[in-house]
């Protein structure tokens, strides 16, 4: 049996080549256009969370105080593990500084912890490990490449939802003059 035997089919209309190319065209289109987006977005997190990491360093701190004996539960009922204590550190040029971060409960003052600060010395969120952060440069990269490919295919579905409003419109015309020949035929 011959591949190509499908094109010469002489039912075949022009939209329905036309409608074959779109869905060619959309598929490839899509994962081409889904792997850019996957590999774009994954680079730029992985880029972001390196240089979050090098903006950060750990620095020792003291506690100034003694921290609370329970962690506060928020207004939805949860909770963490650590609470909220005041903590003194030297910036990297040399000035003390005091700022609020999380603490281990009930830890007594003068208790050495560990704590982020950005170049100036400023508190800053511990960053990601490299492991979480190639989780989220992947994760964020599937959701992307996801999101991407399914925008093309819709545009394709579009195409094709087209050229059926377009086969239908031709449809109800050529009835239109081909049905009152047939009703004489069937009525005698």
């Amino acid at each position: 049996m011959r591949l190509w035997r499908w094109r010469s089919n002489p039912l075949r209309r022009r939209s329905d080549r036309v409608e074959a190319w779109i869905v060619l065209a959309g598929w490839v289109l899509a994962v081409l256009c889904g792997a850019v987006a996957a590999l774009a977005a994954a680079t730029a997190v992985d880029g972001s969370l390196s240089a979050q990491r090098a903006q950060t360093r750990a620095v020792p701190a003291v506690l100034t105080e003694r921290a609370p004996r329970t962690p506060q539960v928020t207004t939805d009922g949860s909770g963490g593990d650590t609470v909220w204590a005041t903590v003194r550190w030297t910036a990297p040029d040399g000035s003390p500084h005091t700022g609020r971060t999380e603490v281990e409960p009930d830890a007594a003052a003068g208790t050495r912890v560990t704590v982020w600060t950005d170049r100036a010395g400023r508190l800053a969120a511990a960053p990601l490990s490299p492991t979480e952060s190639r989780f989220q440069a992947v994760g964020t990269g599937v959701l992307a490449g996801a999101g991407a490919g399914a925008a093309v295919w819709a545009c394709g579905r579009l195409a094709r939802l087209r050229l059926d409003r377009r086969r239908l419109q031709r449809w109800d015309a050529e009835w239109a003059r081909v049905g009152p020949q047939w009703r004489k035929r069937m009525t005698g």
